[in-house]
Protein backbone atom coordinates (compact mmCIF):
# COMPACT_ATOMS: atom_id res chain seq x y z
CA UNK A 1 0.00 0.00 0.00
CA UNK A 2 2.87 2.37 0.71
CA UNK A 3 4.17 1.97 -2.87
CA UNK A 4 0.69 2.56 -4.31
CA UNK A 5 0.25 5.65 -2.14
CA UNK A 6 3.54 7.04 -3.46
CA UNK A 7 2.24 6.82 -7.02
CA UNK A 8 -1.15 8.31 -6.13
CA UNK A 9 0.51 11.30 -4.45
CA UNK A 10 2.64 11.90 -7.53
CA UNK A 11 -0.41 11.80 -9.78
CA UNK A 12 -2.07 14.51 -7.69
CA UNK A 13 1.07 16.65 -7.63
CA UNK A 14 1.56 16.49 -11.39
CA UNK A 15 -2.12 17.20 -12.07
CA UNK A 16 -1.84 20.41 -10.03
CA UNK A 17 1.26 21.49 -11.98
CA UNK A 18 -0.44 20.60 -15.27
CA UNK A 19 -3.39 22.83 -14.46
CA UNK A 20 -1.05 25.82 -14.00
CA UNK A 21 0.81 25.09 -17.25
CA UNK A 22 -2.44 24.94 -19.22
CA UNK A 23 -3.37 28.41 -17.93
CA UNK A 24 0.02 29.76 -19.06
CA UNK A 25 -0.46 28.16 -22.48
CA UNK A 26 -3.77 29.96 -22.90
CA UNK A 27 -2.16 33.29 -21.98
CA UNK A 28 0.73 32.56 -24.36
CA UNK A 29 -1.66 31.86 -27.23
CA UNK A 30 -3.46 35.17 -26.66
CA UNK A 31 -0.15 37.07 -26.55
CA UNK A 32 0.99 35.59 -29.86
CA UNK A 33 -2.30 36.46 -31.48
CA UNK A 34 -2.10 40.03 -30.12
CA UNK A 35 1.44 40.57 -31.44
CA UNK A 36 0.46 39.19 -34.85
CA UNK A 37 -2.50 41.59 -35.06
CA UNK A 38 -0.35 44.53 -33.88
CA UNK A 39 2.19 43.84 -36.63
CA UNK A 40 -0.46 44.29 -39.33
CA UNK A 41 -2.00 47.28 -37.57
CA UNK A 42 1.45 48.86 -37.52
CA UNK A 43 1.85 48.27 -41.24
CA UNK A 44 -1.56 49.85 -41.82
CA UNK A 45 -0.83 53.01 -39.77
CA UNK A 46 2.76 53.37 -41.08
CA UNK A 47 1.83 52.81 -44.73
CA UNK A 48 3.91 55.07 -46.93
CA UNK A 49 6.91 55.19 -44.58
CA UNK A 50 9.02 52.26 -45.87
CA UNK A 51 11.81 52.59 -43.31
CA UNK A 52 9.46 52.53 -40.34
CA UNK A 53 7.47 49.63 -41.79
CA UNK A 54 10.64 47.55 -42.25
CA UNK A 55 11.77 48.36 -38.70
CA UNK A 56 8.30 47.60 -37.28
CA UNK A 57 8.07 44.28 -39.16
CA UNK A 58 11.56 43.20 -38.04
CA UNK A 59 10.89 44.04 -34.38
CA UNK A 60 7.38 42.59 -34.47
CA UNK A 61 8.32 39.27 -36.00
CA UNK A 62 11.36 38.97 -33.70
CA UNK A 63 9.00 39.28 -30.72
CA UNK A 64 6.56 36.89 -32.37
CA UNK A 65 9.28 34.23 -32.81
CA UNK A 66 10.36 34.70 -29.16
CA UNK A 67 6.76 34.07 -28.09
CA UNK A 68 6.57 30.98 -30.32
CA UNK A 69 9.73 29.62 -28.68
CA UNK A 70 8.26 30.28 -25.23
CA UNK A 71 5.00 28.60 -26.25
CA UNK A 72 6.87 25.51 -27.50
CA UNK A 73 8.68 25.30 -24.13
CA UNK A 74 5.35 25.45 -22.31
CA UNK A 75 3.97 22.72 -24.56
CA UNK A 76 6.96 20.54 -23.74
CA UNK A 77 6.35 21.07 -20.02
CA UNK A 78 2.70 20.14 -20.51
CA UNK A 79 3.63 17.00 -22.45
CA UNK A 80 6.17 16.05 -19.79
CA UNK A 81 3.60 16.37 -17.01
CA UNK A 82 1.04 14.37 -18.97
CA UNK A 83 3.66 11.63 -19.45
CA UNK A 84 4.49 11.64 -15.73
CA UNK A 85 0.82 11.30 -14.83
CA UNK A 86 0.43 8.36 -17.20
CA UNK A 87 3.59 6.71 -15.86
CA UNK A 88 2.20 6.76 -12.32
CA UNK A 89 -1.27 5.66 -13.41
CA UNK A 90 0.32 2.66 -15.12
CA UNK A 91 2.15 1.69 -11.93
CA UNK A 92 -1.05 1.89 -9.89
CA UNK A 93 -2.81 -0.44 -12.32
CA UNK A 94 0.08 -2.91 -12.49
CA UNK A 95 0.17 -3.12 -8.69
CA UNK A 96 -3.47 -4.26 -8.93
CA UNK A 97 -2.45 -6.94 -11.43
CA UNK A 98 -3.85 -5.06 -14.42
CA UNK A 99 -1.14 -5.03 -17.09
CA UNK A 100 -2.77 -6.65 -20.13
CA UNK A 101 -2.92 -3.27 -21.91
CA UNK A 102 0.87 -2.95 -21.85
CA UNK A 103 3.06 -4.05 -24.77
CA UNK A 104 3.31 -7.85 -24.64
CA UNK A 105 6.58 -8.27 -26.52
CA UNK A 106 5.02 -11.07 -28.59
CA UNK A 107 7.30 -10.22 -31.52
CA UNK A 108 10.27 -11.30 -29.39
CA UNK A 109 8.97 -14.85 -28.87
CA UNK A 110 11.54 -17.42 -29.99
CA UNK A 111 10.76 -21.16 -29.65
CA UNK A 112 14.42 -21.97 -30.30
CA UNK A 113 15.74 -19.93 -27.39
CA UNK A 114 17.15 -21.74 -24.35
CA UNK A 115 14.15 -20.92 -22.15
CA UNK A 116 12.06 -17.91 -23.21
CA UNK A 117 9.19 -19.88 -24.78
CA UNK A 118 8.76 -22.19 -21.78
CA UNK A 119 8.77 -19.60 -18.99
CA UNK A 120 6.29 -17.23 -20.69
CA UNK A 121 8.95 -14.56 -21.02
CA UNK A 122 7.17 -12.79 -23.89
CA UNK A 123 3.58 -12.58 -25.07
CA UNK A 124 0.23 -11.97 -23.36
CA UNK A 125 0.38 -12.16 -19.56
CA UNK A 126 4.14 -12.65 -19.79
CA UNK A 127 6.90 -11.63 -17.42
CA UNK A 128 8.13 -9.09 -19.99
CA UNK A 129 4.70 -7.49 -20.21
CA UNK A 130 4.61 -7.21 -16.43
CA UNK A 131 8.19 -5.96 -16.09
CA UNK A 132 8.81 -3.71 -19.07
CA UNK A 133 8.70 0.08 -18.58
CA UNK A 134 11.25 1.09 -21.18
CA UNK A 135 10.41 4.40 -22.81
CA UNK A 136 12.61 4.06 -25.90
CA UNK A 137 12.56 1.48 -28.67
CA UNK A 138 16.31 0.93 -28.26
CA UNK A 139 15.86 0.62 -24.51
CA UNK A 140 13.20 -2.02 -25.12
CA UNK A 141 15.56 -3.98 -27.38
CA UNK A 142 18.31 -3.69 -24.76
CA UNK A 143 15.96 -5.06 -22.10
CA UNK A 144 15.08 -7.99 -24.38
CA UNK A 145 18.79 -8.69 -24.80
CA UNK A 146 19.33 -8.60 -21.02
CA UNK A 147 16.45 -11.01 -20.46
CA UNK A 148 17.55 -13.49 -23.12
CA UNK A 149 21.35 -13.42 -23.13
CA UNK A 150 21.51 -16.08 -20.38
CA UNK A 151 24.58 -14.46 -18.84
CA UNK A 152 25.86 -15.26 -15.35
CA UNK A 153 28.58 -12.62 -15.36
CA UNK A 154 28.85 -9.78 -12.81
CA UNK A 155 25.54 -10.52 -11.07
CA UNK A 156 26.46 -8.64 -7.91
CA UNK A 157 27.44 -5.59 -9.98
CA UNK A 158 24.04 -5.75 -11.69
CA UNK A 159 22.30 -6.06 -8.32
CA UNK A 160 24.01 -2.92 -7.02
CA UNK A 161 22.99 -0.97 -10.12
CA UNK A 162 19.36 -2.07 -9.73
CA UNK A 163 19.36 -1.23 -6.01
CA UNK A 164 20.82 2.21 -6.77
CA UNK A 165 18.17 2.94 -9.40
CA UNK A 166 15.39 1.55 -7.23
CA UNK A 167 16.01 4.36 -4.75
CA UNK A 168 15.82 7.07 -7.44
CA UNK A 169 12.14 7.16 -8.35
CA UNK A 170 12.10 10.88 -9.26
CA UNK A 171 15.10 10.49 -11.57
CA UNK A 172 13.70 7.34 -13.19
CA UNK A 173 10.31 8.90 -13.85
CA UNK A 174 11.80 12.13 -15.17
CA UNK A 175 13.96 10.10 -17.58
CA UNK A 176 11.00 8.03 -18.72
CA UNK A 177 8.78 11.07 -19.25
CA UNK A 178 11.41 12.81 -21.39
CA UNK A 179 12.19 9.61 -23.27
CA UNK A 180 8.55 8.90 -24.04
CA UNK A 181 8.38 12.24 -25.84
CA UNK A 182 11.13 11.15 -28.22
CA UNK A 183 10.22 7.49 -28.70
CA UNK A 184 10.08 6.32 -32.30
CA UNK A 185 8.27 3.04 -32.90
CA UNK A 186 9.73 2.52 -36.38
CA UNK A 187 13.23 1.10 -36.65
CA UNK A 188 14.01 3.39 -39.62
CA UNK A 189 13.53 6.40 -37.32
CA UNK A 190 15.64 5.03 -34.48
CA UNK A 191 18.70 6.93 -33.20
CA UNK A 192 21.00 4.24 -34.57
CA UNK A 193 19.46 4.60 -38.02
CA UNK A 194 19.85 8.38 -37.78
CA UNK A 195 23.53 7.97 -36.97
CA UNK A 196 24.01 5.65 -39.95
CA UNK A 197 22.48 8.29 -42.22
CA UNK A 198 24.82 10.96 -40.83
CA UNK A 199 27.84 8.67 -41.18
CA UNK A 200 27.06 8.37 -44.92
CA UNK A 201 26.59 12.11 -45.39
CA UNK A 202 28.42 13.73 -48.33
CA UNK A 203 30.02 16.97 -47.13
CA UNK A 204 29.57 19.99 -49.40
CA UNK A 205 30.23 23.27 -47.56
CA UNK A 206 33.53 25.10 -48.27
CA UNK A 207 36.20 24.97 -45.56
CA UNK A 208 35.86 28.70 -44.92
CA UNK A 209 32.06 28.70 -45.12
CA UNK A 210 31.60 29.94 -41.55
CA UNK A 211 34.10 32.78 -41.99
CA UNK A 212 32.59 33.76 -45.34
CA UNK A 213 29.09 33.90 -43.88
CA UNK A 214 30.18 36.09 -40.96
CA UNK A 215 32.04 38.50 -43.24
CA UNK A 216 28.97 38.68 -45.49
CA UNK A 217 26.76 39.28 -42.42
CA UNK A 218 29.03 42.10 -41.26
CA UNK A 219 28.83 43.79 -44.65
CA UNK A 220 25.04 43.28 -44.67
CA UNK A 221 24.71 45.12 -41.35
CA UNK A 222 26.76 47.95 -42.79
CA UNK A 223 24.55 48.12 -45.91
CA UNK A 224 21.37 48.10 -43.77
CA UNK A 225 22.79 50.85 -41.54
CA UNK A 226 23.77 52.90 -44.58
CA UNK A 227 20.27 52.56 -45.99
CA UNK A 228 18.53 53.66 -42.76
CA UNK A 229 20.87 56.65 -42.47
CA UNK A 230 20.19 57.62 -46.10
CA UNK A 231 23.78 57.01 -47.17
CA UNK A 232 22.69 54.65 -49.96
CA UNK A 233 19.44 54.28 -51.91
CA UNK A 234 17.09 51.29 -51.48
CA UNK A 235 18.33 49.86 -54.79
CA UNK A 236 21.73 49.06 -53.30
CA UNK A 237 20.04 47.30 -50.37
CA UNK A 238 17.95 45.19 -52.76
CA UNK A 239 21.00 44.44 -54.91
CA UNK A 240 22.96 43.18 -51.88
CA UNK A 241 19.97 41.11 -50.78
CA UNK A 242 19.80 39.35 -54.14
CA UNK A 243 23.57 38.75 -54.14
CA UNK A 244 23.12 36.80 -50.91
CA UNK A 245 20.21 34.85 -52.38
CA UNK A 246 22.30 33.95 -55.44
CA UNK A 247 25.21 32.67 -53.29
CA UNK A 248 22.77 30.65 -51.14
CA UNK A 249 21.11 29.32 -54.28
CA UNK A 250 24.35 27.67 -55.38
CA UNK A 251 23.98 25.18 -52.49
CA UNK A 252 20.20 24.96 -52.26
CA UNK A 253 19.78 21.34 -53.47
CA UNK A 254 22.35 19.96 -51.05
CA UNK A 255 21.06 22.13 -48.22
CA UNK A 256 17.52 20.90 -48.90
CA UNK A 257 18.68 17.29 -48.65
CA UNK A 258 20.61 17.91 -45.42
CA UNK A 259 17.70 19.87 -43.96
CA UNK A 260 15.23 17.08 -44.79
CA UNK A 261 17.46 14.49 -43.14
CA UNK A 262 18.27 16.34 -39.92
CA UNK A 263 14.75 17.69 -39.45
CA UNK A 264 13.55 14.10 -39.01
CA UNK A 265 16.19 13.67 -36.30
CA UNK A 266 15.41 16.85 -34.40
CA UNK A 267 12.92 15.22 -32.05
CA UNK A 268 15.47 12.58 -31.10
CA UNK A 269 18.42 14.92 -30.56
CA UNK A 270 16.35 17.50 -28.66
CA UNK A 271 15.19 14.91 -26.14
CA UNK A 272 18.42 12.92 -26.00
CA UNK A 273 20.50 15.88 -24.92
CA UNK A 274 18.01 16.32 -22.06
CA UNK A 275 18.23 12.62 -21.16
CA UNK A 276 22.02 12.75 -21.14
CA UNK A 277 21.99 15.93 -19.05
CA UNK A 278 19.70 14.21 -16.54
CA UNK A 279 22.15 11.28 -16.24
CA UNK A 280 25.10 13.68 -15.91
CA UNK A 281 23.42 15.56 -13.08
CA UNK A 282 22.49 12.45 -11.10
CA UNK A 283 24.79 11.02 -8.43
CA UNK A 284 25.15 7.25 -8.64
CA UNK A 285 26.80 4.89 -6.17
CA UNK A 286 26.81 1.70 -8.25
CA UNK A 287 29.98 0.96 -10.24
CA UNK A 288 28.09 0.07 -13.44
CA UNK A 289 26.11 3.33 -13.44
CA UNK A 290 29.18 5.44 -12.65
CA UNK A 291 31.02 3.90 -15.62
CA UNK A 292 28.07 4.64 -17.90
CA UNK A 293 28.07 8.23 -16.70
CA UNK A 294 31.81 8.54 -17.41
CA UNK A 295 31.18 7.53 -21.03
CA UNK A 296 29.08 10.65 -21.52
CA UNK A 297 31.84 13.06 -22.40
CA UNK A 298 33.88 14.11 -25.43
CA UNK A 299 37.22 15.90 -25.30
CA UNK A 300 36.43 17.47 -21.95
CA UNK A 301 32.91 18.51 -22.94
CA UNK A 302 29.76 16.95 -21.54
CA UNK A 303 27.79 14.84 -24.00
CA UNK A 304 24.64 16.82 -23.19
CA UNK A 305 26.34 20.04 -24.31
CA UNK A 306 27.57 18.45 -27.54
CA UNK A 307 24.16 16.95 -28.36
CA UNK A 308 22.48 20.25 -27.53
CA UNK A 309 24.78 22.01 -30.00
CA UNK A 310 23.58 19.68 -32.76
CA UNK A 311 19.94 20.13 -31.73
CA UNK A 312 20.34 23.92 -31.81
CA UNK A 313 22.04 23.75 -35.21
CA UNK A 314 19.09 21.75 -36.57
CA UNK A 315 16.69 24.31 -35.10
CA UNK A 316 18.67 27.11 -36.67
CA UNK A 317 18.66 25.49 -40.12
CA UNK A 318 14.92 24.81 -39.79
CA UNK A 319 14.30 28.56 -39.58
CA UNK A 320 14.69 28.56 -43.38
CA UNK A 321 11.22 26.99 -43.53
CA UNK A 322 9.78 30.31 -42.42
CA UNK A 323 9.39 32.10 -45.76
CA UNK A 324 10.14 35.60 -44.45
CA UNK A 325 13.13 34.55 -42.38
CA UNK A 326 14.42 32.21 -45.12
CA UNK A 327 14.27 35.07 -47.64
CA UNK A 328 15.95 37.70 -45.44
CA UNK A 329 18.28 35.28 -43.63
CA UNK A 330 19.80 33.89 -46.78
CA UNK A 331 19.85 37.29 -48.48
CA UNK A 332 21.65 39.13 -45.67
CA UNK A 333 23.25 36.36 -43.51
CA UNK A 334 23.93 33.42 -45.85
CA UNK A 335 21.97 31.50 -43.23
CA UNK A 336 21.73 28.13 -45.01
CA UNK A 337 25.45 28.03 -45.73
CA UNK A 338 26.42 28.97 -42.17
CA UNK A 339 24.12 26.45 -40.45
CA UNK A 340 24.99 23.67 -42.91
CA UNK A 341 28.69 24.23 -42.17
CA UNK A 342 27.89 24.17 -38.46
CA UNK A 343 26.07 20.82 -38.80
CA UNK A 344 28.78 19.28 -40.96
CA UNK A 345 31.49 20.27 -38.50
CA UNK A 346 29.51 18.57 -35.70
CA UNK A 347 29.06 15.41 -37.77
CA UNK A 348 32.78 15.17 -38.52
CA UNK A 349 33.75 15.72 -34.90
CA UNK A 350 31.16 13.79 -32.88
CA UNK A 351 29.31 11.17 -34.91
CA UNK A 352 31.33 8.17 -33.67
CA UNK A 353 31.15 9.26 -30.04
CA UNK A 354 27.40 9.84 -30.33
CA UNK A 355 26.93 6.14 -31.09
CA UNK A 356 28.40 5.32 -27.66
CA UNK A 357 26.16 7.90 -25.98
CA UNK A 358 23.03 6.48 -27.56
CA UNK A 359 24.03 2.99 -26.40
CA UNK A 360 24.44 4.30 -22.85
CA UNK A 361 20.98 5.89 -22.99
CA UNK A 362 19.45 2.60 -24.19
CA UNK A 363 21.12 0.62 -21.41
CA UNK A 364 20.07 3.12 -18.77
CA UNK A 365 16.50 2.96 -20.05
CA UNK A 366 16.55 -0.83 -19.71
CA UNK A 367 18.05 -0.71 -16.21
CA UNK A 368 15.46 1.84 -15.11
CA UNK A 369 12.87 -0.86 -15.80
CA UNK A 370 14.77 -3.25 -13.53
CA UNK A 371 15.10 -0.57 -10.86
CA UNK A 372 11.39 0.14 -11.12
CA UNK A 373 10.63 -3.57 -10.58
CA UNK A 374 12.78 -3.65 -7.45
CA UNK A 375 11.08 -0.49 -6.14
CA UNK A 376 7.63 -2.00 -6.68
CA UNK A 377 8.58 -5.14 -4.77
CA UNK A 378 10.39 -4.17 -1.55
CA UNK A 379 9.34 -7.52 -0.05
CA UNK A 380 11.39 -9.43 -2.64
CA UNK A 381 14.98 -10.43 -1.79
CA UNK A 382 18.17 -10.09 -3.76
CA UNK A 383 19.77 -13.56 -3.97
CA UNK A 384 22.97 -14.03 -2.06
CA UNK A 385 25.50 -15.03 -4.71
CA UNK A 386 27.73 -17.96 -3.70
CA UNK A 387 30.13 -20.43 -5.26
CA UNK A 388 29.34 -23.45 -3.14
CA UNK A 389 27.77 -26.76 -4.15
CA UNK A 390 24.21 -25.55 -3.61
CA UNK A 391 22.83 -24.17 -6.85
CA UNK A 392 19.58 -22.82 -5.42
CA UNK A 393 18.33 -22.58 -1.86
CA UNK A 394 15.09 -20.58 -1.71
CA UNK A 395 12.62 -20.22 1.13
CA UNK A 396 8.94 -19.41 0.59
CA UNK A 397 9.35 -19.05 -3.17
CA UNK A 398 6.36 -17.90 -5.27
CA UNK A 399 5.84 -17.11 -8.97
CA UNK A 400 5.98 -13.29 -9.43
CA UNK A 401 2.81 -13.22 -11.55
CA UNK A 402 0.56 -14.80 -8.92
CA UNK A 403 -1.21 -11.78 -7.44
CA UNK A 404 -3.63 -13.36 -5.01
CA UNK A 405 -2.40 -14.86 -1.77
CA UNK A 406 -0.19 -17.73 -2.87
CA UNK A 407 1.12 -20.95 -1.37
CA UNK A 408 4.87 -20.71 -0.84
CA UNK A 409 7.42 -23.49 -1.27
CA UNK A 410 11.02 -24.13 -0.29
CA UNK A 411 13.54 -25.69 -2.63
CA UNK A 412 17.14 -26.71 -2.22
CA UNK A 413 19.04 -28.33 -5.03
CA UNK A 414 22.76 -28.99 -5.17
CA UNK A 415 25.14 -29.08 -8.10
CA UNK A 416 24.91 -32.31 -10.17
CA UNK A 417 21.61 -33.19 -8.50
CA UNK A 418 18.35 -33.97 -10.34
CA UNK A 419 14.85 -33.80 -8.91
CA UNK A 420 11.97 -35.88 -10.28
CA UNK A 421 8.59 -34.27 -9.58
CA UNK A 422 5.42 -36.31 -9.84
CA UNK A 423 1.93 -35.16 -9.10
CA UNK A 424 -1.73 -35.03 -9.93
CA UNK A 425 -3.11 -32.88 -12.70
CA UNK A 426 -3.44 -29.19 -11.72
CA UNK A 427 -1.55 -29.84 -8.48
CA UNK A 428 1.08 -27.18 -9.25
CA UNK A 429 3.96 -28.97 -10.99
CA UNK A 430 4.16 -26.70 -14.05
CA UNK A 431 3.75 -23.50 -12.03
CA UNK A 432 6.53 -24.67 -9.71
CA UNK A 433 8.84 -25.37 -12.65
CA UNK A 434 8.21 -21.87 -14.01
CA UNK A 435 8.73 -20.39 -10.55
CA UNK A 436 12.17 -21.98 -10.27
CA UNK A 437 13.04 -21.10 -13.88
CA UNK A 438 12.10 -17.44 -13.34
CA UNK A 439 14.06 -17.36 -10.07
CA UNK A 440 17.17 -18.41 -11.97
CA UNK A 441 16.48 -15.96 -14.81
CA UNK A 442 15.78 -13.06 -12.43
CA UNK A 443 18.83 -13.91 -10.32
CA UNK A 444 21.09 -13.93 -13.37
CA UNK A 445 20.03 -10.44 -14.48
CA UNK A 446 20.37 -9.03 -10.95
CA UNK A 447 16.70 -8.73 -9.99
CA UNK A 448 15.27 -9.52 -6.56
CA UNK A 449 13.15 -12.68 -6.41
CA UNK A 450 9.86 -13.44 -4.72
CA UNK A 451 11.05 -15.38 -1.68
CA UNK A 452 11.91 -14.71 1.94
CA UNK A 453 15.46 -16.00 1.43
CA UNK A 454 17.51 -16.99 -1.60
CA UNK A 455 21.03 -18.31 -1.91
CA UNK A 456 22.22 -18.90 -5.44
CA UNK A 457 25.28 -20.20 -7.26
CA UNK A 458 25.04 -18.78 -10.81
CA UNK A 459 24.22 -21.15 -13.64
CA UNK A 460 22.67 -20.74 -17.08
CA UNK A 461 19.13 -21.94 -17.72
CA UNK A 462 17.79 -24.30 -20.39
CA UNK A 463 14.32 -25.80 -20.61
CA UNK A 464 11.97 -28.11 -22.49
CA UNK A 465 8.46 -27.54 -21.21
CA UNK A 466 6.26 -26.42 -24.07
CA UNK A 467 7.29 -28.05 -27.34
CA UNK A 468 5.19 -27.28 -30.44
CA UNK A 469 5.10 -28.95 -33.82
CA UNK A 470 5.58 -26.94 -37.01
CA UNK A 471 3.43 -27.34 -40.10
CA UNK A 472 5.67 -24.86 -41.90
CA UNK A 473 8.68 -27.08 -41.32
CA UNK A 474 6.60 -30.26 -41.73
CA UNK A 475 7.76 -31.57 -38.37
CA UNK A 476 5.66 -33.74 -36.08
CA UNK A 477 5.21 -33.07 -32.38
CA UNK A 478 7.44 -36.00 -31.49
CA UNK A 479 10.16 -34.86 -33.88
CA UNK A 480 9.96 -31.36 -32.39
CA UNK A 481 10.42 -32.88 -28.92
CA UNK A 482 13.45 -34.87 -30.04
CA UNK A 483 14.93 -31.79 -31.68
CA UNK A 484 14.54 -29.84 -28.46
CA UNK A 485 16.18 -32.59 -26.39
CA UNK A 486 19.05 -32.81 -28.88
CA UNK A 487 19.43 -29.03 -28.62
CA UNK A 488 19.82 -29.40 -24.85
CA UNK A 489 22.41 -32.16 -25.18
CA UNK A 490 24.39 -30.10 -27.71
CA UNK A 491 24.35 -27.04 -25.44
CA UNK A 492 25.62 -29.13 -22.50
CA UNK A 493 28.76 -29.91 -24.49
CA UNK A 494 29.77 -26.26 -24.32
CA UNK A 495 28.53 -25.02 -20.95
CA UNK A 496 26.83 -25.82 -17.64
CA UNK A 497 23.06 -25.38 -17.42
CA UNK A 498 20.25 -25.79 -14.96
CA UNK A 499 17.85 -28.04 -16.89
CA UNK A 500 14.07 -27.86 -16.46
CA UNK A 501 11.98 -30.52 -18.20
CA UNK A 502 8.21 -31.02 -18.14
CA UNK A 503 6.75 -34.33 -19.26
CA UNK A 504 9.16 -35.15 -22.07
CA UNK A 505 8.44 -37.57 -24.96
CA UNK A 506 4.69 -36.99 -24.82
CA UNK A 507 4.52 -37.69 -28.54
CA UNK A 508 5.03 -41.46 -28.26
CA UNK A 509 3.36 -44.43 -26.54
CA UNK A 510 3.57 -44.84 -22.78
CA UNK A 511 5.99 -47.77 -22.77
CA UNK A 512 8.35 -46.13 -25.25
CA UNK A 513 8.05 -42.89 -23.34
CA UNK A 514 8.99 -44.54 -20.04
CA UNK A 515 12.06 -46.22 -21.51
CA UNK A 516 13.16 -43.11 -23.43
CA UNK A 517 12.63 -40.74 -20.49
CA UNK A 518 14.63 -42.99 -18.19
CA UNK A 519 17.56 -43.26 -20.62
CA UNK A 520 17.56 -39.51 -21.22
CA UNK A 521 17.56 -38.78 -17.48
CA UNK A 522 20.39 -41.25 -16.93
CA UNK A 523 22.37 -39.52 -19.68
CA UNK A 524 21.86 -36.11 -18.03
CA UNK A 525 22.94 -37.48 -14.65
CA UNK A 526 26.00 -39.13 -16.23
CA UNK A 527 26.95 -35.76 -17.74
CA UNK A 528 26.96 -34.31 -14.17
CA UNK A 529 24.07 -31.98 -14.99
CA UNK A 530 21.70 -30.29 -12.57
CA UNK A 531 17.98 -29.83 -12.93
CA UNK A 532 14.35 -30.83 -12.49
CA UNK A 533 12.02 -33.06 -14.47
CA UNK A 534 8.26 -33.26 -13.94
CA UNK A 535 6.41 -36.38 -15.02
CA UNK A 536 3.22 -38.41 -14.63
CA UNK A 537 5.21 -41.58 -15.21
CA UNK A 538 5.80 -43.08 -11.75
CA UNK A 539 8.20 -45.69 -13.18
CA UNK A 540 10.73 -42.89 -13.79
CA UNK A 541 10.97 -42.46 -10.03
CA UNK A 542 12.76 -45.82 -9.84
CA UNK A 543 15.91 -44.12 -11.16
CA UNK A 544 16.39 -42.62 -7.70
CA UNK A 545 16.91 -46.11 -6.29
CA UNK A 546 20.02 -46.63 -8.42
CA UNK A 547 21.37 -43.09 -8.76
CA UNK A 548 22.06 -41.15 -5.55
CA UNK A 549 22.08 -37.88 -7.51
CA UNK A 550 18.34 -38.24 -8.17
CA UNK A 551 15.67 -37.36 -5.58
CA UNK A 552 11.91 -37.74 -5.78
CA UNK A 553 9.44 -34.98 -4.89
CA UNK A 554 5.76 -34.52 -5.57
CA UNK A 555 2.62 -32.40 -5.52
CA UNK A 556 -0.55 -34.23 -4.68
CA UNK A 557 -4.31 -33.86 -4.49
CA UNK A 558 -6.89 -35.29 -2.13
CA UNK A 559 -10.49 -36.27 -2.78
CA UNK A 560 -12.60 -35.41 0.24
CA UNK A 561 -16.38 -35.93 0.17
CA UNK A 562 -16.28 -36.20 -3.61
CA UNK A 563 -14.41 -32.91 -3.99
CA UNK A 564 -10.84 -32.36 -5.14
CA UNK A 565 -8.48 -30.40 -2.89
CA UNK A 566 -4.95 -29.16 -3.64
CA UNK A 567 -2.48 -27.89 -1.10
CA UNK A 568 0.16 -26.94 -3.76
CA UNK A 569 2.96 -27.96 -1.38
CA UNK A 570 6.27 -29.36 -2.61
CA UNK A 571 6.96 -32.60 -0.74
CA UNK A 572 9.58 -35.33 -0.65
CA UNK A 573 8.60 -38.69 -2.08
CA UNK A 574 6.42 -40.04 -4.88
CA UNK A 575 2.84 -38.99 -5.58
CA UNK A 576 0.27 -41.71 -5.01
CA UNK A 577 -2.94 -39.82 -5.79
CA UNK A 578 -3.78 -39.16 -9.44
CA UNK A 579 -6.98 -37.41 -10.48
CA UNK A 580 -7.60 -37.81 -14.22
CA UNK A 581 -10.39 -40.37 -13.82
CA UNK A 582 -12.02 -38.37 -11.06
CA UNK A 583 -12.00 -35.18 -13.18
CA UNK A 584 -13.43 -36.97 -16.22
CA UNK A 585 -16.31 -38.22 -14.08
CA UNK A 586 -16.76 -34.96 -12.17
CA UNK A 587 -17.08 -32.97 -15.40
CA UNK A 588 -19.54 -35.51 -16.83
CA UNK A 589 -17.16 -36.43 -19.64
CA UNK A 590 -17.44 -40.12 -18.76
CA UNK A 591 -20.02 -42.11 -16.81
CA UNK A 592 -19.62 -43.33 -13.24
Amino acid sequence: MKIKQTYLQKIQLFKTELKSIKKLLLISSMLRLSVFILIFLGIYFLWGNTQWIIAEVLIGFTLFFVLISRHVNLQQKRNRLEALIQINKTEVEVLKGNFSDLFSGKEYENPKHEFSQDVDLFGEKSFFQYLNRTALLQGEKKLVKILTENSIENIEIKQKAIKDLSDKIDYRQEFSALALLSREEEEEKSPQNNLEILQKHSFFTPKKAKLISWIFTGISLGVIFAYFTDLIPVGWLVLWLFLGLIISGLYIKKVNLLSAQVSKMQKTFRQYHQLVELIENTDFTAEKLIKNKELLSSKGKKASVVLKEFSKAIDALDQRNNLLFGFLGNGFLLWDLRQSARLEKWIKTNINQAEIWFEVIAEMDAYHTLGNFAFNHPEYVFPKITKNKTILNAKEAVHPLIFEEAITNDIKIDKEEFLIITGANMAGKSTFLRTISLQILMSNIGLPVRASFCEYSPIKLITSMRTVDSLAEESSYFYAELSRLKFIIDQLKNDEYFIVLDEILKGTNSKDKAIGSRKFLEKLVASQSTGIIATHDLSLCEVAEKLPQVRNHYFDAQIIEDELYFDYKFKEGICQNMNASFLLRKMNIVDE
